[in-house]
């Protein structure tokens, strides 16, 4: 590729975190300053496997990547995203459900090419599909590149539409009717094979805004492909995900990290590991969970059997992401965010890539970074920039 202006976003992210320190481009005009603080085991295992971690926030609107620099410290590069929610990584590029958008972004940077000297990877948006306000929570691709997302307050699995703002593609039996009501609120996907296979629910709901209510044991993980019920009583269940050949699911109501077991009949959540904080974002790399934690808003998750579960362990809840060993059901690294960010939603691996970053749809980047292959001829005028062929 050819970098033919070297873009402002990247020179004003590209200061080495130190822990504790706050990085430049957060704004400081909301509640108290913005701290960082990690393990120090983190980032040497992040550079050790060869992936960094991404992960969003509608709350502060961006889409976070922390990695490891060449010089191997923490580096972690921020974007702005309206509402960022759900991620997905997929070979070389990543979707992310956005506000009143599904992004997808794809990696300019060959093997071996670097931004200012730091970046291995640079995730440009590529293509930005206009669905309105959805409330899209997670997202996936399917086996044929198509982008599968959750419809949050139509209660349905969708995908883009050239024509309107999305297609429906599957919703739960309990749902009535294809309304704009956010009945049950749907909001975990996994993917398997190519196509959506699970899904959680905080509740069962039929009613407009009803999920509400059922906040504390309402919780249901449905079997996409069959319509089953395979695991309920759950407490506002988040992110399934399929590993090592089991149905991995966030209890963020008891803040518990789980497996469903399915023994002949309807399956039940069997508990590995408690982390502080209202558990969202799941990703697996061997026996590694990388979990999400958000601090609870207190005004609406009263009642949770977390609030006492923190009170038992005498513990705060925190906002961030623990590394969980799942031999030995314990956390062995951590990343925490200390102000006026207390939310994520997901997160996701990139493999292969240690110091990302990704360039906002909405900045002077996505115009002034041009790229193109190199290898292409053009066919008119010798000044003729061609695009990357993605």
């Amino acid at each position: 590729m050819s970098l033919l202006e070297r873009p402002a976003e990247t020179q004003a992210n590209c200061t080495p975190l130190a822990r504790g320190a706050e990085p430049p481009g957060i704004p400081r005009n909301v509640g108290a300053p913005l701290s960082y603080s990690y393990s120090s085991g983190l980032i040497p295992r992040l550079a050790r496997l060869n992936l960094s971690l991404a992960f969003t926030s509608y709350q502060s609107g961006y889409l976070y990547m922390l990695g490891s620099s060449p010089e191997h410290g923490a580096q972690l590069h921020q974007s702005v995203a309206p509402k960022p929610m759900g991620l997905s990584v997929d070979n070389g590029g990543l979707v992310l459900a956005c506000g009143s958008s599904i992004i997808r972004y794809r990696d300019v940077l060959k093997a071996g090419e670097r931004i200012d000297h730091v970046f291995d990877a640079c995730f440009m948006p590529r293509v930005v599909q206009m669905t309105g306000d959805l409330d899209a929570h997670d997202v996936g691709l399917d086996g044929a590149g198509r982008t599968v997302f959750v419809n949050t307050r139509f209660n349905c699995l969708a995908t883009t539409s050239d024509t309107h703002s999305f297609e429906a593609l599957w919703r739960p039996s309990f749902v009535s009717a294809l309304v704009d009501e956010d009945r049950c609120h749907l909001n975990g996907l996994a993917m398997e094979g190519g196509e959506p296979a699970y899904v959680t629910a905080v509740s069962r709901s039929d009613t407009i805004d009803g999920w509400r209510d059922r906040r504390t044991d309402g919780g249901v993980v449905i079997d996409v492909r069959t319509g089953e019920l395979v695991c309920e009583g759950l407490s506002m269940p988040h992110s399934p995900r399929l590993h090592r050949g089991e149905l991995w699911v966030l209890n963020a109501g008891t803040g518990e990290l789980g497996v469903v077991r399915r023994e002949g009949g309807r399956g039940r959540f069997e508990p590995r590991v408690f982390c502080p904080g209202f558990v969202r974002g799941l990703a697996f790399h061997g026996s590694l969970a990388f979990v999400g934690l958000s601090k609870p808003r207190y005004h609406r998750f009263d009642g949770l059997a977390l609030a006492d579960r923190l009170k038992e362990t005498d513990s705060e809840p925190w906002c961030g992401v623990q590394v969980i060993d799942l031999d030995r059901c314990a956390c062995v690294d951590w990343f925490r965010i200390d102000g006026h960010v207390a939310e994520l939603y997901d997160l996701a691996l990139i493999e292969g890539r240690r110091c990302p970053m990704a360039v906002s749809p909405s900045s002077t980047d996505a115009s002034s970074l041009i790229t193109f292959d190199a290898g292409q001829t053009a066919r008119s005028a010798p000044r003729t920039i061609l695009p990357e062929a993605l």
